[in-house]
Parts: C-alpha cells; structure tokens; sequence
C-alpha cells in the first residue's frame, strides 16, 4: 500500500463532521513536526485549525484544506460505512475521500518526499488546515488568516486541495472564485378577505414586477475569466395557509453569484433602485457570504500546470466556475491561490470515492509543484 493511500485511509477512519477535527490535525502534526514544521493550534469556538511552517524566508508556498466533512446521509444507503475506508472496483470509498482528505494526505506526503530529496530547499513550505470548511466558515481558515495578516505574515502561493478535476485529473485547475451575496427581501402589503380585495394589498402582486425586472437584468458581462454575474431566487413564502386570505407580506431569498467585473456595493445599490422605482414598501437585510478572487496566469499556475502535464499528460484547463472555497479567505494575504485536487463527481454524494489510480498521481503533482517553486 502506497503511503498517501495508507494515511488517506487514517483520516477518513476518522468522523470529523464539521465543526470536529476528531484528531486529524494531531495526526498532520506528528508527521510534521519531525520534518521541522512549527505547528501552531488554533482554536475558535469549537474549531480546530492548524498552523505549520517549515524555513523563515520566501517564498512561502503553503497548502490549504480542511478535514472537517459534510453529513453521511441515511448511512444505510451507503455500499460501506462511510467511516470505514473501503477499496472497492479501483475506488477508495468514504466521507471525505474526494473532499478532501485524500488531497491533505497527498499534501503530507509529498512534502515528506520533496524535503528529504531537497533538504537544503529555499523558502518556506507551510500548512493552512481547519475544520470550518463545510460550516459557516466563521472560526477556520479567516481566523487563521486575521492572524498572519495581525503578525505581518505574508504567503506568496498557496495551493487550496479542493477537488476541481472533472473527469480525469488534471483537466481542470481553478484560478479564482465568483463572490456570493445573499438577501433576504420582505416585501410588504395589507392583509385581508380575498372576497374583498379593494380592503387590502396583495405583496405578492406587488411583488411580480419588481422580481422580473431583477430576473430580467443584465449585472455585467463577466470578463476573460468569469462568466456574467448571476442573480437566483432561491426561495419564496407568503400567505397563512388559507386560500381565502391575501397574506400580510412575502419573503423572497435571493443570490448574486458574482464575478470580478461587480462589487457587492454596486450590486446592492442596483436592488435597491429597481424596488424603490416599484415604489414597494419593504426590507432587505444583505449578507456577504465573499468576495470573488481572481488569480491570472502566472508562477503558480505554471508551476501547477507543468507538474500536471509532467505527471499526467494533460493541458489544464483553468476555471473560476462552481461554489466558494476559503481560497476567498486566503487571497486576502496571498496574491496567488489556485485550487486543485481530485474528480468532484463523487463529493458531498452517498459512496462519495476516489479513483486509486488518481492518488499516487495527485502527491507527485504536489510534490512536482513545490520543486518548481522552491529549487
């Protein structure tokens, strides 16, 4: 058994639904530590996050992830108990084996070959890991992040192991994120007998114009990295559950997923021109779920993209399509972060796996892209 398998297999055993780590970061830590990592714990609320740095001087190349996963589902739907790592037709099957233990191991693993082949390497090699990935990412890898930024430490690349890959590893790298912003919109009218319309004021009447125009509206044109911003409702509620009763208000969810070529700012001022041109009586309360991150070709994704070709024999395609990542965190205090790891075709799934013949190939692109950054 090849050794990244052998420790992909130890983390999944371990069932670290988000917000526990259950003891993977200790695991990272005693592998580390003899390599000469300084590892830092850092604890928020019920999160684990880790902190481990290798060397002083630059570049600093880090790699950034998470070991917290995501609920099992009905565990009896799946073939093998989730936490119980299992091989099964050329798959490693288990809760995190795509996302995304396998790639922290590959990470580890990796880093172990490139140090002992190159102990005299320059720059620093470090570990961004949390279990706040899958939660409200509210205690991990931005507490981590305030920190370095309050201590004046600077990453110059960071490698994020999320699975990006579509088909075969490699065809796929992701060089940036869309933003997301999400309201929360109460629409207000008057409640009353629906046999007598002209006593009240129908919100969801109301509604309708102002929400097509939404629908309707061009944000922006994307750019040569993201497609057009894209405006969803998600959700839409009103009434008392009487059909003859015009309900008092209707909420409405919504999201911007948003590209570079738009601010949030920008966004909020447009919403709130189209409902107040509609002249509707209402509330909006805005989050910011993060901001979109945009790193072009450059070092990094060279570097990336050579150990990928090297290994695989595949031009990578990079993308900033999909959801958002800590990457948003990261790029804060990094210039350049580009995510990549295995086929996502199986996370978040019941008999969520990972090819075998993908793992040995996913730590010596790792290994790869550290030995063209750092000799």
């Amino acid at each position: 058994m090849n050794k990244t398998l052998a420790l992909a297999e130890e983390l999944i055993a371990l069932s670290s639904v988000t917000p526990q780590d259950k003891g993977c970061q200790q695991r990272l830590i005693a592998l580390l530590s003899p390599l000469g990592f300084v590892c830092e714990i850092v604890q928020s609320g019920e999160v684990t996050n880790l902190w481990a740095r290798k060397g002083t001087t630059h570049p600093l190349v880090v790699f950034a992830g998470h070991t917290d996963v995501v609920p099992t589902g009905p565990i009896e739907q799946w073939q093998s108990h989730p936490f119980v790592p299992t091989q099964r037709d050329g798959k490693l099957y288990g809760r995190g084996a795509a996302d995304m233990k396998t790639s922290i191991a590959a990470f580890v693993v990796a880093t172990e070959e490139f140090v002992a082949a190159h102990p005299e390497h320059k720059g620093s090699i470090g570990f961004l890991i949390t279990s706040d990935e899958e939660g409200p990412s509210t205690d991990g890898t931005i507490i981590v992040c305030n920190m370095l930024k309050a201590r004046g430490e600077q990453i110059d690349y960071c490698i994020v192991g999320e699975p990006t890959s579509s088909g075969e590893l490699g065809d796929t790298i992701k060089n940036g994120r869309r933003g997301s912003l999400s309201g929360k919109l109460t629409i207000k009218g008057i409640q009353g007998h629906i046999a007598y319309p002209q006593l009240a004021k129908n919100p969801i009447h109301l509604a309708v114009p102002a929400l097509t125009e939404l629908v309707a509206e061009h944000w922006d044109q994307g750019n040569a990295y993201y497609l057009p911003t894209s405006f969803q409702i998600s959700n839409a509620n009103s009434g008392t559950g009487a059909n003859n009763v015009i309900p008092g208000e209707i909420v409405i969810d919504f999201n911007f997923r948003f590209s570079t070529a738009s601010t949030a700012e920008g966004l909020q001022q447009r919403v709130h021109a189209i409902l107040n041109r509609h002249e509707l009586e209402y509330d909006l309360r805005w989050i910011i779920n993060g901001a979109p991150f945009l790193t072009p070709r450059g070092i990094l994704s060279d570097a990336l993209c050579d150990a990928i070709k090297l290994e695989t024999g595949i031009d990578a395609d990079l993308s900033t399509t999909g959801g958002t990542s800590d990457g948003r965190f990261i790029a804060q205090i990094c210039p350049q972060v580009i995510e990549f790891g295995p086929p996502n075709n199986s996370i978040h799934k019941i008999d969520e796996h990972i090819e075998l013949r993908f793992i040995a190939p996913l730590k010596n692109i790792y290994r790869s892209t550290l030995e063209n950054l750092l000799t």
